[in-house]
């Protein structure tokens, strides 16, 4: 059974608002009003605001902007790329009179970094966390019917090194492997109705055998009130259940019947409809999906429903030129997936950044495997390990559910945790590994993904961007072999004192040939990690050399391209930044089959 229209129908929107269709395809509420659009804006780059209580003692703020763009990019109106580390929203917006006596809630799909709210006037929250979703239910503060404003201040230090940023860089130009910044609101913004209590999230874990199992959390919960779960196929009930919350709580578990296995070739999703009750009244209803399907690492290989499966994925870090973090429309994000699939490829590593949910949404309809990684702050201390794992937890519970999702990968590169010689900064490294594990048991971890592993790892991930396939080969060709020396990469592949613990390795970056498409408009220092070439058949000719190494290597279970798309200076793309295709894809494709 397809989704591609289940999820796309819409209260009626204006054309000219950006990104207009649903924020959160797996959570979805019929009652809702998209935010995105114009909004007043402000920069405030002496502090003043919240002294001077701009959100509601000043007129009218001296710009606008386009939501939910950052005000560095072309595509919110604005385009100043200079250092501003406070900034104002506010707009108007109208609650639509029949969601009187319905709880209202407000919610931003993201905001870098440290976000503060006002209603009317009146304080509503903050949120910490520059890469997740925040909402606060503003039902006392909402009226209905006429007119509200909502105002937000952002803060986002740029020189603050502790702050998870990925690839957004602390100096004001872009230089390397760093990239412009993003501030302030850069998700959608949208509201919501729902009854008087009400779903905050449903964790589903649907396996190969059938079974589905859900545990939902409930605000504002009570006596009396039970989730009822309807998991239907072809427009049938396949399995259906109800249970009494516990506390704030509910958990249930169902069986279907001879699944339709969700996998990379056959994307097979069933839709899901959560339903709050007190009695017959229906508190909340959420339209849903699940997709049966297990995944395991064992005997160095990655299996996906119980079969071998060679891990084929291009990096992907997710930027845009008029957009930069935020893609631009629902289309961009629908043809990157395709692109990637058509060059061969099985999955996509999105790299320092935690992508958008229609993202995660597309590559489960259509059938991509993801490696879900946070976005990693660069020096250690207490303040930054507290703050990285609050919102490494919260990246977990966002995309727990999605059956695309086949591995979590917290730290790249030591990022974060640059001195891994103290004791402190490899405890954190375990444990998150041992956190993650403890909040998804079903899904391998990297422990830290490229070198100077420690012994908590399920996958052993290899950086490694030797640049030609002679050359690769002579380095790895006894990888994996019984008292084979793995080689270091640009620091040590093990920690002192560490050994390997037997876990599949993962080629997770290699290749970086770098192309310029001619008449394509690069910076003067655009570079590749394996050099620049004249020619597609150049570039090639050595990517055909690497993959014959690959095949070789009989202990590589998997392998990550650097990279899908070029980036600012960052010319490694198979396509331009603005998303032309580089390479003949049916070549790609047949490089590809080279690995099995």
């Amino acid at each position: 059974m397809k989704l591609s229209t289940l999820f796309f129908l819409a209260l009626p929107l204006l054309a000219a608002v950006p990104r207009p269709e649903y924020p959160q395809p797996q959570f979805r509420r019929s009652q809702w009003m998209t935010l995105n659009g114009e909004w007043e804006f402000d920069f405030d780059d002496r502090d003043e605001g919240l002294t001077a209580n701009w959100q509601t003692a000043k007129p009218k703020f001296s710009r606008t902007i386009q939501v939910p763009f950052a005000f560095e990019t072309p595509a919110s109106g604005i385009g100043d790329t200079t250092f501003h580390p406070w900034v104002w929203y506010r707009r108007a917006l109208t609650v639509p009179a029949d969601w009187k006596g319905r709880r209202v809630l407000l919610h931003f799909g993201a905001v870098d970094y440290r976000a503060s709210v006002w209603l009317n006037g009146q304080y509503v929250g903050n949120h910490e966390g520059g890469n997740v979703p925040f909402r606060f239910d503003i039902t006392a503060l909402a009226k209905p019917g006429a007119p509200n404003s909502v105002a937000l201040r952002a803060e986002d230090p740029p020189a603050d090194k502790f702050i998870p940023r990925g690839k957004q860089y602390w100096q004001l130009k872009s230089r390397g492997i760093f990239y412009t910044r993003t501030s302030g609101i850069w998700q959608s913004v949208w509201l919501e109705a729902t009854g008087d209590s009400y779903l905050e999230n449903v964790r589903a874990t649907a396996t190969m055998d059938g079974r589905a199992k859900f545990e939902a959390r409930i605000a504002r919960g009570g006596e009396g009130l039970e989730l009822a779960v309807d998991i239907q196929w072809d427009k049938q009930t396949a399995a259906q259940g109800r249970a009494r919350l516990t506390g704030p709580a509910a958990h249930l578990e169902l069986r279907v019947q001879d699944p339709k296995l969700w996998s990379h070739t056959a994307p097979n999703l069933y839709p899901v409809t959560y339903e709050l009750r007190r009695g017959t009244q229906v508190l909340d209803r959420v339209e849903s999906y699940i997709g049966f399907r297990t995944v395991a690492w064992d005997n160095g290989r990655f299996y996906l429903n119980g079969r071998p499966t060679y891990l084929k994925m291009v990096l992907d870090q997710g930027y845009w030129p008029e957009s930069l973090l935020t893609p631009p429309t629902e289309e961009a994000i629908v043809k990157d997936i395709e692109w990637t699939k058509e060059m061969g490829f099985n999955g996509s590593r999105k790299h320092q950044k935690v992508e958008d949910p229609v993202f995660l949404y597309h590559a489960d309809r259509l059938g991509l495997l993801v490696s879900d990684e946070m976005a990693n702050a660069y020096d250690y201390d207490a303040a930054y390990a507290a703050r990285f794992t609050r919102e490494w937890l919260e990246v977990v519970e966002r995309d727990y559910s999605h059956p695309s999702v086949i591995m979590w990968v917290p730290i790249n590169e030591s990022w974060g945790v640059p001195n891994l010689r103290d004791p402190a900064q490899q405890n954190h490294l375990r444990s998150l590994y041992m956190l993650t594990k403890s909040l998804d048991a079903t899904r391998p971890v990297v422990d830290n993904d490229g070198w100077e592993h420690v012994e908590t790892m399920d996958l052993f991930t290899i950086h490694d961007y030797a640049g030609t396939g002679d050359k690769f080969y002579a380095k790895y060709k006894d990888l994996g072999k019984p008292g084979a020396r793995i080689p270091d990469n640009a620091r040590a592949i093990l920690l002192p004192g560490v050994a390997y613990n037997g876990s599949p390795f993962l080629l997770s970056e290699f290749g970086g040939i770098a192309y310029v498409l001619p008449g394509s408009k690069v910076p003067a220092d655009a570079w590749g990690y394996a050099g620049v070439e004249k020619s597609p058949e150049a570039v090639l000719a050595r990517l055909r050399g690497l993959y014959e190494a690959i095949a070789k290597i009989p202990a590589i279970a998997g392998i990550c391209y650097t990279q899908l798309t070029d980036v600012e200076q960052e010319v490694n793309g198979l396509l331009s930044y603005d998303r032309k295709m580089k390479f003949d894809p049916a070549k790609l494709r047949e490089i590809n089959a080279l690995l099995q």
